[in-house]
């Protein structure tokens, strides 16, 4: 039995990874400023604890990254485009400062971390697929839609200098477009099931001729559970994603077609709507060719199966049909 911290583990992808480090009979410290979900009882997952707490307040993290942890899942982040645009100061606190504690308490304790970036690190680089060495092509500094692309970017900076430097033992893994049950209705699946689910029409941004890779939560759980056990994966990044390239206008309609929707879509102009703050990316596509060879790992969850668990989900929990989005 291993003792494992995982910081925002009653977020979205962290309680997923609770629940199935938690099946493994281990110790698990869910540590987070925000309690468990309320489909998630504690009682009902044997060995696992809440300890409410934030990465930013280093007292509150050494308590729980303490020698006796075996492994560090870090997944606490401010995550979210109208989060970006909001708060682009905290985006860039919790992420890069926040992730700098995490990092240096798992350095001294002598743990390992994994630590969650994203695909948003590639930018709008127009050569797809992305593989974890490509190039980051962004946006202008005043934009705050780069603050989170830049932000957990650092967070990389961060970990591989300090592999290199003091041994830190880290992996990284870059998440592509992961969706499913509990997720904020703030993203184009979740967003899209909330609000059909609820009677309205799905938000169709721009020409919905953008592309992206959705991945399930269950093969994005199971691609950080075997970057996490693998030796040949430490001071490694790896790419976390469908190889499946889908249309936003595309995702919508298998959101209408498997919840029974048959009105309209309601069209938003991004530029109009948040100004230029906001820059989209036409395609978003991972190589995932890399967690295929090392981590045996790859997607097994067709878009289609995933949207229609996650609305059989969604009709189950009316905490998060009518619960905020923030």
């Amino acid at each position: 039995m291993a003792k494992i911290v995982v910081t925002g583990g009653c977020g979205f992808i962290g309680s997923h990874l609770v629940e199935r480090l938690a099946g493994g009979g281990h110790e698990i410290v869910a540590y987070d400023t925000s309690p468990p979900p309320p489909d998630m009882p504690l009682r009902d997952l044997g060995g696992v604890i809440h300890v409410k707490g934030d990465i930013i307040n280093e007292s509150s993290l050494a308590a729980v990254i303490n020698p006796d942890v075996d492994l560090v899942y870090h997944l606490s982040a401010v995550v979210g485009v109208d989060r970006y645009l909001r708060q682009p100061l905290d985006v860039i606190d919790v992420n890069v400062l926040g992730t700098r504690n995490v990092l240096r308490r798992a350095l001294e304790t002598g743990v390992r971390v994994v630590v969650a970036s994203t695909s948003e690190v590639y930018g709008k680089n127009p050569e797809v697929p992305w593989a974890e060495d490509s190039d980051r092509v962004l946006g202008l500094t005043s934009a705050d839609r780069w603050t989170y692309s830049t932000s957990k970017a650092l967070a990389e900076h961060m970990t591989f200098a300090l592999v290199r430097e003091h041994g830190l033992r880290a992996t990284v893994v870059r998440y592509f477009n992961v969706y499913g049950p509990r997720q904020r209705a703030a993203y184009v699946v979740s967003r899209s099931i909330r609000r059909v689910l609820t009677g309205q029409a799905p938000q169709m941004y721009d020409s919905g001729r953008q592309t992206r890779c959705f991945t399930y939560i269950d093969d994005a759980i199971e691609g950080t559970v075997r970057a996490a056990s693998s030796p040949a994966g430490l001071g490694e990044c790896f790419n976390i994603g469908s190889h499946q390239e889908t249309t936003v206008s595309e995702v919508i309609g298998l959101v209408r077609e498997a919840a029974g929707f048959p009105g309209k879509n309601d069209p938003l102009d991004t530029g109009a709507a948040f100004g230029t703050a906001y820059q989209d990316i036409e395609r978003r596509i991972p190589d995932t060719a890399k967690a295929r060879t090392v981590l045996g790992w790859k997607c097994e969850v067709p878009l289609r199966e995933g949207i229609t668990r996650t609305i059989e989900w969604a009709r189950q929990n009316p905490w998060w049909m009518h619960g905020p989005i923030d």
